[in-house]
This record gives structure tokens, C-alpha cells and sequence, in this order.
């Protein structure tokens, strides 16, 4: 296969911008030689405002599809977003909602030991993640030859049947079987992240990613709580369930059940409302003589190799593997004694800062990102994130330091510092975000964004299998044997922040970049 080169992508952006001009023209042949004198033009002066500009991952491809004001000023379907940030919620819902009771409902189905359980426990859950990233490479080729919606469609019901089956399990064998086939079917990320890129523009892509990201942490609270308030009815609510002998015989299937039944309405609302927004290629496009940059002609290591696309996927899976690992550790953290470094937090107290934890994430994802990122760009904001990262894994052993010091002073200190360095430090969070629109903008064609994501989502499920387990490992081993008095983690995560911002100076710039640059 030939190789892709710049030039060959601006003749497929020329052929583009033609065919426009030909369907909206007066028809004659002057009209269409002043539009495509126009748009040879415009080429040179994009090159001309900066080293980078210009490049093959210079404008975002949903931003392809419309020329000028009038791709930038078209409005946010904000009907079809909403229902797919709906659809969002299910993956994570399903993934997390049996947390709380998996263990439990192991000991009951396997008749493990004791010292078994969590081997097992471990095992399922992170079964999910691992088969998601074996097919989700296949979901995103799924995506841009025969369709988003179908493929959103289908994933969805085959998640909703799967989870809902996991609740009636009973052996081991079952569990794994159903969690598998949960995981296979969770393409449903993958899919909405390319269709939400799709409906949007340069100018609301913050906004729409933002409810986007937010919809993905309400899965993420509300999968343990559903799990935890709705498995075992028969004992936790004995008055309601106590003589219905179907949650006697199955006491884990109402929360599967339910988790089961949002997701069907999901699938529905998304089978009977959501458009498609995977566009076919023009006859121009289709009939371009050995054009090797359409995206059915990209193989998975090609689009690997596409300018910008290898640094950007690093950059990714660096982000997630500092989110993954400051999420598993901080819950541990907090309730690990003073003594051993931690914080010596009580159930109650850990819940509590959990709460602030996502509404402080929240409030910067809906409020402070989509300005912000309209300000400086997506990669300013990863930039300034970057920075932050080591700042913000600091105050957790400074504030240890507080404690141990055993003196009403530091204490008051230490409650006034704690919280506001927790609503100040979530806005680390705005890099997830930032980072999927940054994955959106080094795609080459808008055709292959659903592989595209893919590849990036395939990394980021096989890191959630094994990240969580890993840092809470090596956290126990630091508390256990107190290296480095106990804060070997955080020295570990300061040192992976520090490379991130290194990682971060070679994203590659769009054209909104090299504009912001220069003026």
C-alpha cells in the first residue's frame, strides 16, 4: 500500500471543499474556478502562521465537514448529546455496580476460604476491563464501516443482558461467564465518544465533552450506590422483599436487575431517537485514483504511525494511569492509620470527602473547563494540569505531616487545608477531558475516529484491569514497611506526574493553536 503523505490528504480536503462550492454555486464555470482559487489561498496563509500549522492533524475532522464561520457557528444538538451522555452512564453503571456485594456473593456461590475471596473478587471484576479491551479495537472498525448508531444499539443490549444475568449467577463459572460477556459488549464508549466529536465544533466540543465526562463519573457514584442499597432485598429491606421467594433464591439479581433495566431504556431511547453521524464519502472522495488516505484504506498500524497520533495515545494512557492509581490509593489512604501514613478517616468521613471529591470535579468539568479550554486549548489545559499533578499528590503526605504532629493547631490546619486542597486539586480532572478532545483533533479523516478512539480506549480498559491492583499493592508494601516514612507512593506518583509534564511539551499543535500563538 502506498504511504500517506500531506499532500495527498489536501487533495482530499480540496475535493471536499469543491464539491461544496459545486452544490451551493451558480453552476458556472467561473463561480468554480474563484472557489477553488479561494480555497488554494486560504491553504497557504494556514500555512503561513506557524511552524506546525497546516499539518495533517491541523483542524479537528469534525470540523471537516463544514468550511469557515458557518462549521464553527453551528449549534450543539443539545437533545442528541443529552441522550448519549444517557447511554454514557450504562458502561461505567455496569462496570462498578457489583463493587459492593461481589465478595460477598463469591464466598456465597464458590464456598471459597476466606483467603481465596479476594483473588476471585479481584478476577471478576477486572474480567469486564480486560475483554473490553481484547473487542474494542473491533467496535471501533465496526463504528466506521457499518454505522454508530447500530453499533451503539447493539452494545447497549448486549451489556444490559449480560449485567442483567450476572445478578442470578450461581457458581463461579457463571459469574466469569457473565462478566465476560458484559465486557465484550461495553463497546458502547467508544461509539458514543466518536458521535458526540461528530455533532460537535471547534467552539462547543468543551461543552459537549464536558457533559460527556460528567455523565461518566454519575455512573461511576451511582453504580456502587444502586449495588450496595439494592443487593440481598430480603435481608436489607425484609418488610418489602422478605416473603418473595425469587430474591430469596437469587438475593443479587434486583441490583442487576435494575442497573439492567436503565440500560434497556438507554438502548431504546438511543434505537428510536439518536441519529447517525458517520457520513458516506462523496463520489469525488470514493473515486479519487489510489488515494491512500481514505480511512478504509488505513490499517490500525498505519493510523499509529500518522503524524501526531503515537504521542497523543501515549499522553493518554499517562493521564489514566495517574487517575487509576489516585483513585484506587486515595480511598486506602485515607482510612490507613496516622501512624502508618494515612489519615485515619472513619467510613463516614471517607464518604463525605468522596462527596466533595465529585462535586468538585464536577463543578470544574460543567463550569471552569469549557471557558477555559475555549481560552487557551486543549493542550494549554493539559499543560496546566500537567503541572498541577505534582503539586496536588504533594499535600497528601504534607497533610499527614499535620496530623503526626498530635496538636489541636494542626489539626484546624489540617481540616481547612485537607478540603480546599481536594475542591482546588480536582481540576486535574479537566486533562481526562481535554485529552479526548485532543484525540479527536489528531484524527485524519473523520471516518476513523471510532478506530481512533479504539485504540486509545483499548489502552485505557487494560490499564483499569491492573493499575487499581498495582498501586494499592505497592502503597501497602510503603505503609507496611515504611519507606521512605511511609510516602514511597506519593514519591512514585510526584515522579509520574513530573513525566507527564515533559510527556505533554510534544503533543502536536492544531491550527486554533498556532492562531492563539500568534496573535
Amino acid at each position: 500500500m502506498a504511504s500517506v503523505t500531506p499532500e495527498t490528504n489536501s487533495r482530499l480536503d480540496s475535493l471536499v471543499a469543491v464539491s461544496q462550492s459545486q452544490s451551493t454555486g451558480t453552476g458556472d464555470g467561473e463561480g468554480r474556478v474563484d472557489e477553488t482559487t479561494a480555497l488554494l489561498g486560504s491553504g497557504n496563509e494556514s500555512n503561513s502562521t506557524g511552524p506546525n500549522c497546516g499539518s495533517p492533524y491541523g483542524s479537528s475532522p469534525q470540523a471537516n465537514d463544514a468550511t469557515g464561520d458557518e462549521g464553527d457557528e453551528k449549534p450543539l444538538p443539545v437533545t442528541q448529546v443529552m441522550l448519549l451522555c444517557y447511554a454514557r452512564v450504562i458502561e461505567p453503571l455496569a462496570f462498578f455496580s457489583i463493587f459492593p456485594y461481589v465478595s460477598q456473593m463469591v464466598q456465597e456461590n464458590g464456598n471459597v476460604s476466606d483467603s481465596d475471596i479476594g483473588f476471585y473478587s479481584g478476577l471478576i471484576e477486572s474480567l469486564f476491563s480486560l475483554t473490553q479491551a481484547v473487542v474494542m479495537l473491533f467496535w471501533g472498525r465496526a463504528a466506521d464501516r457499518i454505522g454508530r448508531k447500530p453499533v451503539l444499539v447493539f452494545s447497549l443490549f448486549g451489556v444490559t443482558l449480560a449485567t442483567g444475568l450476572f445478578g442470578m449467577a450461581k457458581s463461579i463459572p457463571q459469574m466469569i461467564l457473565f462478566r465476560c460477556i458484559a465486557g465484550v459488549f461495553a463497546g458502547t464508549i467508544v461509539t458514543i465518544r466518536t458521535m458526540v466529536a461528530e455533532h460537535s465544533t471547534p467552539k462547543t466540543q468543551a461543552r459537549a465533552f464536558s457533559w460527556f465526562a460528567f455523565s461518566g463519573n454519575l455512573g461511576i457514584f451511582l453504580g456502587p450506590l444502586l449495588g450496595g442499597a439494592l443487593a440481598d432485598p430480603v435481608h436489607q429491606y425484609p418488610r418489602a422483599f422478605g416473603s418473595i421467594e425469587f430474591f430469596k433464591k437469587y438475593p443479587y439479581a434486583l441490583s442487576s436487575l435494575v442497573v439492567a433495566i436503565i440500560g434497556a431504556t438507554a438502548a431504546l431511547s438511543s434505537a428510536l431517537f439518536v441519529k447517525e453521524t458517520l457520513k458516506k464519502e462523496s463520489p469525488e472522495l470514493e473515486n479519487v485514483g489510489n488515494a491512500p488516505s481514505r480511512s478504509g484504506d488505513l490499517t490500525t498500524w498505519e493510523l499509529m504511525k500518522w503524524p501526531g497520533v503515537g504521542i497523543v495515545l501515549y499522553v493518554y494512557g499517562h493521564i489514566m494511569v495517574l487517575a487509576f492509581a489516585y483513585t484506587a490509593i486515595i480511598p486506602v489512604f485515607w482510612y490507613t492509620p496516622i501512624r502508618l501514613g494515612g489519615f485515619g478517616f472513619t467510613p463516614f468521613q471517607i464518604s463525605i470527602m468522596m462527596g466533595l471529591n465529585g462535586a468538585a470535579q464536577a463543578a470544574w468539568l460543567l463550569l471552569i473547563f469549557p471557558p477555559l479550554q475555549r481560552k487557551i486549548g486543549s493542550n494549554g489545559v493539559i499543560r496546566v494540569c500537567a503541572w498541577a499533578y505534582p503539586f496536588f499528590f504533594i499535600c497528601c503526605p504534607l497533610a499527614n505531616v499535620l496530623l503526626r504532629m498530635h496538636n489541636e493547631g494542626a489539626l484546624k490546619v489540617f481540616w481547612i487545608f485537607v478540603p480546599t486542597m481536594l475542591a482546588i486539586g480536582c481540576g486535574v480532572s479537566m486533562s481526562f477531558t481535554a485529552i479526548q478532545l485532543v484525540v479527536n483533533d489528531v484524527a485524519p479523516t473523520p471516518k476513523v475516529l471510532g478506530t481512533l478512539n479504539a485504540l486509545a480506549l483499548t489502552g485505557v480498559s487494560g490499564l483499569r484491569a491492573f493499575c487499581p491492583a498495582l498501586f494499592t499493592s505497592l502503597f501497602a508494601v510503603g505503609a507496611r514497611t515504611q519507606l521512605a516514612g511511609g510516602y514511597a507512593i506519593w514519591i512514585l506518583m510526584i515522579l509520574l506526574a513530573l513525566g507527564l509534564s515533559k510527556a505533554v511539551t510534544y503533543l502536536p499543535e492544531t491550527d486554533e493553536d498556532c492562531k492563539r500563538r500568534n496573535v
